[in-house]
């Protein structure tokens, strides 16, 4: 039998949230940083639930290694 996902009760919440907000993320940041929360306890890959998080959080840093390398506009 496989193992419940540690951040399953979290993605609900979301969820639920989103559902009730009418999918308004602004609405349902509280839950949203219980979700960052519980990703950041387990090991990339243990929570499936967290794997839409864990892209986010790749591309995020890509963006950020990217716009690193763009010199400011010249004033």
């Amino acid at each position: 039998m496989s193992q419940k996902d540690p951040c399953q009760k979290q993605a609900c919440e979301i969820q639920k949230c989103l559902q009730v907000n009418n999918y308004m993320e602004s609405k349902c940041e509280t839950v949203l940083q219980e979700m960052w929360k519980c990703c950041a306890q387990y090991p990339k890959g243990r929570s499936v639930c967290c794997s839409g998080f864990e892209k986010e959080e790749r591309e995020r840093e890509k963006f950020k290694a990217t716009s690193e390398e763009i010199p400011p506009p010249p004033q």
